[in-house]
């Protein structure tokens, strides 16, 4: 491969080499976005004195900052919330500017609403129970000793969650992270009730025509109706090598194109997320399962007659694709797992780039599948051939097919590093953030 992104000095200072940067993605602008809006609000009311003044009225500005702070944080992660984001942005027609298309499709960038919600929350609340121990200090009555003391545990809880969702503690710790996130969360959503309700006495004020309350009942069915769908359900696994296996679902539901399933060993245990790969005239759906940790290990060594699939169906990045007319796809390894339903379905002219190990050797059949579903896909071997510059792969595949936009599953060094480059040459690039 000869095939060289462009180094002229022109392009070296492209505006787009700041602007596409990663620490720039706009996960991270909707994060600032949230800080600047708060903090916005935050110097408002610190020059008027709302924030320095005793009393009730000001815990009250505080508590509801800190709880509208933390709707957003929660309810742009609900997976229904989720859909309807992509189903909007995917209403968008081919015919629109591609510049429209192109940040429409980063929709899958919602956490950063997720991340800056729950951190500012926090900020909240800690400021909270910083005016609640001042008024006390005051010589003031108000908060009662039951709600200083729930909002002091809380406190603490939100600390140990946001510590444990810090990513070099997610990266390192990930079963400590969900675990925290889990039942760490359920029981501050718990504390939120009862400081809330605890709250309210204290002001001497009618419980139904609180907002908060009517808040907290919405926050509560956004976490518990994922639960409700929880099922054990059997599976066929296929394992073509102890690499990868194929494990294949029919329940009664085939989900669509660009989604994704969480499941388990055990109703309440590591919960894992895989792209479903449904294929047209078929029931059910297929999810590709390679090792990668010690979960997948686990799974392939010794493979499940039964797992339980928890929440809703989910959009993922993939999904996007309808956005444009022609697309590249980038995989590697198990990343043609959530590739896997956009060949089959054939909605939108492909060129799949896909670079693994021993390709049939590993994944079998599904090698033949792949070429079945796509004209002249490039299979690159890394056994045989090295590991190949996909940037460059990806660029010259955008060339020659004329393709909007290119979509990278792999790792998270590969993914940024395709997209970075594809963006800098004014071509729209997708994959995972890796935010949660």
């Amino acid at each position: 491969m000869t095939l060289e992104l462009s180094e002229s000095p022109a392009a070296s200072f492209n505006l787009r080499r700041i602007t596409r940067h990663p620490l720039a993605m706009e996960y991270h602008r909707l994060y600032a976005l949230v800080a600047i809006v708060n903090l916005v609000l935050a110097v408002l009311w610190w020059q008027d004195g709302s924030l320095l003044q005793s009393g009730v009225a000001n815990l009250e500005l505080l508590a509801n900052m800190a709880l509208v702070n933390f709707s957003l944080g929660i309810l742009i992660r609900q997976q229904r919330v989720v859909n309807l984001l992509f189903w909007l942005a995917t209403r968008i027609p081919t015919s629109w500017p591609l510049w429209i298309r192109w940040r429409a499709a980063k929709v899958f960038h919602f956490g950063g609403l997720h991340s800056g919600g729950n951190t500012a929350g926090s900020l909240w609340f800690s400021l909270l129970l910083a005016g609640m121990g001042f008024n006390r200090f005051q010589g003031q009555s108000l908060p009662s000793d039951l709600t200083l003391g729930l909002t002091g545990v809380m406190l603490a809880l939100i600390a140990l969650i946001v510590t444990c969702a810090l990513p070099s503690m997610r990266a390192r710790y990930h079963n400590l992270f969900e675990k925290t996130h889990r039942f760490a969360g359920w029981t501050l959503l718990a504390l939120f009730w009862a400081q809330t309700l605890s709250l309210i006495h204290d002001q001497g004020q009618p419980v139904l025509q609180q907002p908060s309350i009517w808040a907290l009942t919405v926050i509560t069915l956004s976490v518990v109706s994922p639960w409700l769908t929880l099922k054990r359900v059997k599976i066929e696994v296929v394992k073509p090598s102890n690499h990868a296996v194929t494990a294949r679902f029919d329940y009664g539901d085939t989900p669509f194109p660009g989604s994704s399933n969480a499941i388990s060993h055990t109703p309440f245990g590591e919960y894992h997320a895989f792209a479903n790969a449904p294929k047209p005239g078929e029931r059910g759906y297929r999810l590709v399962i390679s090792r990668a940790g010690d979960w997948t290990g686990r799974f392939i060594d010794n493979p499940p007659s039964h797992v339980w699939v928890k929440g809703i169906t989910t959009s993922g990045v993939a999904r996007i694709e309808v956005l444009f007319k022609k697309v590249v796809y980038v995989g590697t390894g198990s990343g043609i797992g959530p590739i896997l339903p956009h060949l089959f379905a054939g909605e939108v002219p492909n060129r799949l780039i896909w670079s693994t190990r021993s390709p049939r050797k590993t994944y079998g059949a599904l090698v033949d599948e792949v070429e079945a579903s796509t004209e002249n896909p490039l299979i690159w071997d890394t056994d045989l051939r090295g590991k190949p510059d996909l940037a460059a792969l990806a660029l010259q595949a955008v060339q020659e097919t004329g393709a909007e936009a290119v979509i990278v599953i792999a790792n998270q060094k590969v993914t940024r590093q395709v997209v970075y480059a594809m963006e800098c040459q004014g071509i729209p690039a997708y994959g995972a953030i890796w935010d949660s």
